[in-house]
């Protein structure tokens, strides 16, 4: 492909991100791995350049463009280079005089006044930055300090004691350890979230939205001998568990979900476990460096929505968690609403609860719980909160 054609070819798979995000479709991995399966003639060069103009300009804009162009006539203001590239034979049409651009901007303006007061305008651009990829080695069966050798420029990740930082787009799926169940691919600050339930051997613990399962495993491996049930309500997610916690030598129990009968779903758990773990539907606002189209697919209706569902999910969670047990609490958001002001709002329906320290040391306190950022902490972003049920 010509510079021109993978310009053209970027304006092509913005406009299917926007259409993507509007109608709540695939994310944009999807929509570029898709692209190229349908032009096998595009080489691994062309397919790197024009995935990274389209992620450049994805991330450059914080509203939703009127369409791809508009999105790459704005990246080319940035880089005017590309100017020379439309009206090129295989590119995109010329430049007419007046055409709009979008306009850079991090944030949606309605999003700032959700943001906790902990991210500030210098923390603001690190969550548009490109992630690293990093991994949890399999506590149960592998030691971090002898995988490291296995790969190339890894470095033990500061925060998490099983976290393994490889550099941003590393393939690590046909690797031994991968295929041998030795490493999981996972945010450090989402490790961080099973390290602050602090699972121990013989323990009852629930996963209430495990979705495929990546704290589940990570509790499985910091407690092999630990009881653990990964619930949900949607199945097909629920169904990459089991194959998953197969390979990494895992037990974990699953069972589907059917609202709004989760209490008699989970009956036999009922004041029974000694944690519970509600890493809720949320914003992600905090993986917006990795899904940065998300800021398009939110909208203050669907915030209100899954702020909604986070208040009903904590109460669902309380019932489970035996007396003197804890209930952990967990969103990869940095919106207030999703994080301290839902654990208030928690506390005050049920005064008798009590907060306790997460046990750990990254992150910053944020009302009652503690939020890990990018620009801080150099993960995803996480509120993390753990209340006490009375005896």
């Amino acid at each position: 492909m010509t510079p021109a054609a993978r310009l053209q070819a970027a304006i092509e798979i913005v406009d299917e991100v926007i259409a993507s995000a509007r109608d709540d479709g695939p994310p944009a991995d999807a929509i570029v791995t898709r692209y190229f399966k349908q032009r096998r003639y595009a080489g691994s060069g062309d397919r790197r350049a024009v995935r990274e103009l389209v992620f450049r300009a994805v991330r450059r804009s914080a509203a939703v463009p009127d369409g791809g162009r508009s999105a790459i006539l704005g990246l080319a203001n940035d880089q005017p280079e590309l100017l020379d590239l439309f009206g090129e034979p295989r590119g995109p049409e010329p430049v007419i005089d007046g055409e709009a651009e979008m306009p850079a901007s991090l944030i949606p303006e309605w999003l700032v006044p959700e943001l906790s007061p902990l991210v500030g305008e210098a923390e603001r651009p690190a969550l548009l930055e490109r992630a690293p990829l990093d991994l949890r080695v399999n506590a149960a069966r592998a030691d971090r300090d002898a995988l490291l050798a296995q790969f190339a420029g890894g470095e033990p990740t500061q925060l998490s004691p099983w976290g393994i930082r490889l550099p941003a787009d590393t393939r690590v799926d046909d690797h031994p350890a991968f295929r041998e169940g030795l490493v999981e691919v996972q945010d450090e600050g989402s490790q961080l979230i099973a390290l602050a339930c602090e699972p121990a051997t013989g323990e009852r613990i629930l996963d209430l939205c495990a979705g495929a399962g990546g704290k589940a495993l990570a509790l499985a491996g910091a407690a092999p001998a630990a009881v653990i049930l990964a619930t949900d309500s949607n199945r097909a997610r629920l169904a990459k568990l089991p194959p998953r916690a197969e390979r990494a030598g895992a037990r974990i129990e699953t069972r589907l979900l059917n609202p709004p009968h989760e209490l008699a779903n989970l009956s036999d758990w009922a004041a029974a476990a000694d944690c519970v773990l509600v890493d809720a539907p949320c914003s992600g606002s905090g993986t917006w460096r990795r899904n940065p189209e998300g800021r398009w697919r939110l909208t203050p209706d669907r915030l209100d929505r899954v702020v909604a569902l986070q208040a009903h999910l904590l109460d669902l969670a309380a019932e489970f968690v035996r007396p003197g047990g804890r209930l952990v609490y967990a969103v990869c958001s940095l919106l207030s609403r999703e994080g301290a002001g839902q654990i208030n709002s928690f506390l005050s329906r049920r005064s008798s609860w009590t907060m306790q320290e997460t046990g750990l040391a990254a992150g910053r306190s944020d009302g009652s719980g503690r939020l890990l950022t990018p620009g801080h902490d150099g993960t995803d972003g996480f509120f993390v909160a753990r209340l006490n049920r009375p005896c």
